[in-house]
């Protein structure tokens, strides 16, 4: 049940991260400093990603455990939730996009490209936010294959339209936003009619506080996670516009392995929460994470050149993406366990703790990737990131432990 579950959500998220691959492998064609500038918007994306799943992390566990008239007033909370979130979100970003461009990328030029791309970004989260409303709702219905047809929907129409308004307009940078766009609200406007047909609407006094509550682990974990991410950005950007691109194009293709690890995740957390924490779902999950985070490092390590092939043939970009993406095994592993454990544990109501573990961890990280890069480079960042991962693991063992059904694992 857990493969069951995971394999079509692991998919849905791929599917829906993969739009800034795809952009990114478009771009990277006009350079190095218009790749780092879409890596980094869509960097920032992800970090605004962790915000709405307080809605769709909420919606997931909520539905889980209800049924009917029930799971329909968790479904109006939902979007009474998006309501307000979503507005403030997008004032907010119109706001500081300069500043924020011009904090992660030292280049000038680089950061005005990425102000386009962000200036299309924040008016279309109204559409990213609520397509994951969407998917929270049928998530939470046991549903993970509808959310992943209307992302391959949204690429599918995204490889099209990219080269059309990224070349054949000329638009360069923001045709590529707008293709986004237009793919997320096609996708959006045929998630929205499957909810009407199958009846899933909100209705009912809405339970905001309890969907929040419940989502509110799930954001904060993947919130601290992208917001460590965007850090190790600021720490690459020292070493210039090249590395940026590297690196932006290495966490890129790392997605093919953090997506699954958050879809063991996703689907742990269903199970939990549905169950209880039925026995040997641990045991179960925490197998599954050593095997995709081995596999993954094992990979990545041997297919590092053709990958980054694939996006670039820049030669300096190209190298340091190849030493980064064999570095990072060491990351791989550990955090693999963290984030699929992270799950049992927001499924069985104990999630507060793994927002702490989180936070201690992106703050080891930030602060070693600093020091260790002053000594050792870029494999400084590397190191930190292993070790961050390490902290983390060590630390959500016991936590998982605690429980009964962890107690023989």
């Amino acid at each position: 049940m857990l493969l069951k579950l995971a394999l079509p959500n692991y998919l849905a998220l791929l599917s829906g991260v993969i739009a800034g691959v795809i952009d990114v492998a478009w771009i990277a064609r006009l350079g190095s400093a218009p790749a780092a500038a879409v890596a980094v918007a869509t960097s920032v994306e992800n970090v605004l990603l962790g915000l709405v799943l307080l809605i769709h992390g909420g919606l997931t566990v909520v539905i889980a455990g209800r049924s009917g008239a029930a799971a329909a007033t968790a479904i109006r909370a939902g979007w009474i939730l998006y309501a307000l979130l979503t507005p403030a979100v997008v004032a907010a970003g119109l706001l500081l996009r300069e500043p924020l461009a011009a904090l992660l990328l030292p280049d000038p030029h680089a950061a005005d490209l990425a102000v386009d791309f962000l200036t299309i970004l924040f008016p279309g989260l109204v559409v990213f936010y609520a397509q994951s409303v969407v998917d929270g709702i049928f998530a939470g219905h046991g549903d993970t294959r509808t959310p992943m047809r209307l992302a391959l929907t949204a690429n599918g129409l995204l490889l099209v339209l990219d080269p059309i308004l990224i070349y054949g307009a000329g638009l360069g940078v923001t045709g590529a936003a707008l293709a986004t766009l237009i793919g997320r609200t096609i996708a959006l406007l045929t998630g929205l009619t499957l909810l009407r047909r199958r009846g899933l609407r909100g209705a009912g006094p809405a339970s905001v506080r309890e969907v929040a509550a419940a989502g509110t682990p799930i954001a904060g974990d993947f919130l601290l996670r992208m917001g460590g991410a965007l850090a190790v950005v600021a720490v690459v950007g020292r070493f210039g516009v090249t590395q940026i691109a590297a690196y932006g194009i290495g966490v890129k293709v790392l997605y093919l392995a953090t997506m699954g690890f958050y879809a063991l995740r996703n689907a742990t957390t269903i199970l939990a929460a549905r169950t209880g924490g039925e026995r040997g779902l641990a045991r179960r999950a925490v197998t599954a994470a050593l095997v995709a985070g081995t596999g993954s490092a094992l990979l990545f390590a041997i297919l590092a050149d053709p990958l980054m092939r694939l996006f670039t043939t820049d030669p300096p970009v190209v190298a340091a993406g190849v030493s980064f993406l064999r570095a990072i095994g060491g990351y791989l592993v550990p955090i693999a366990v963290v984030i699929v454990l992270g799950g049992y544990l927001t499924g069985t109501g104990r999630g507060s703790r793994l927002m702490m573990i989180t936070l201690a961890g992106m703050i080891t990280q930030t602060a070693l990737a600093w020091l260790l890069s002053h000594h050792f480079g870029l494999y400084g960042v590397w190191l930190a990131m292993a070790a961050a991962a390490l902290i983390q693991l060590v630390a959500v063992l016991p936590a998982a432990r605690s429980s009964r059904e962890y107690a023989a694992y």
